[in-house]
């Protein structure tokens, strides 16, 4: 562990890190360090404790975070394209503009996150937590969504072209003015969601669930949508 405590004590002069590529370094109990500007190709990282870590504009290009914590961590405009943060918690944490394409993100807890115009083209977010997180103008063109917890999110304005959603969890989800051409919504629970200007096109929604959703003004839709899409009586309850 000297290697880490050496890097440590860089971070703490420098605020920022270098790191050799392809290093395999288990770095715990960093928080609230500053890696601003900060170049971590293809580091491993996993299991790592990065709580309100300073990440801006770091270059984060495939590395390693499966199961980290960056609860609160701050990577606005960094770098992760293709990078691996399977199962880790990146709860409120701040990931506007940042570069996520290609990246792997199953299982990931995004819960109140703020990923606003950040880039998740081609991404893998199979059973993520996205409840309550911020997405207005995200580019997630032919992104995996499939099971994904997007409770009360806010897609206002987000590209979903050929996005697989299905079976997502979308109760109050906010598609105002999305782009979801092409997109996969089969079995997806819609209940209270808003499509409202959102461009639908050839979109599928069979076995969706409608209640409560909000379709109006809604473009391209068709017939054939709605008659595939199903109501789901609330179950009443026989005192």
């Amino acid at each position: 562990m000297a290697g880490v405590r050496n890097i440590h004590s860089n971070l703490i002069q420098d605020n920022k890190i270098f790191v050799i590529k392809g290093s395999g370094y288990y770095m715990h109990e960093i928080k609230k360090v500053n890696f601003n500007e900060g170049n971590l190709i293809e580091t491993n990282l996993k299991r790592a404790n990065f709580i309100g870590a300073d990440l801006r504009v770091a270059d984060l290009k495939e590395s390693h975070f499966e199961g980290a914590n960056l609860r609160e961590a701050n990577l606005e405009g960094a770098n992760l394209e293709g990078a691996n943060f399977s199962e880790a918690n990146l709860k409120w944490s701040n990931l506007k503009e940042v570069n996520l394409k290609g990246a792997d993100l199953r299982e990931v807890n995004l819960e109140g996150a703020d990923l606003e115009g950040t880039d998740l083209e081609w991404s893998n977010l199979e059973g993520a937590n996205l409840e309550g997180a911020n997405l207005r103008g995200a580019n997630l063109h032919r992104a995996n969504l499939r099971e994904v917890n997007l409770e009360r999110a806010d897609l206002n304005w987000a590209m979903l072209r050929g996005a697989n959603l299905e079976e997502a969890d979308l109760e109050g989800t906010n598609f105002t003015g999305a782009n979801l051409e092409g997109a996969d919504l089969i079995k997806a629970s819609l209940d209270g969601a808003n499509f409202r200007w959102a461009n639908i096109k050839g979109a599928k929604f069979d076995g969706a669930n409608l209640n409560g959703v909000n379709l109006r003004e809604a473009h391209y839709l068709t017939f054939d949508q709605l008659s595939k899409m199903v109501t789901i009586q609330p179950t009443k309850n026989h005192c």
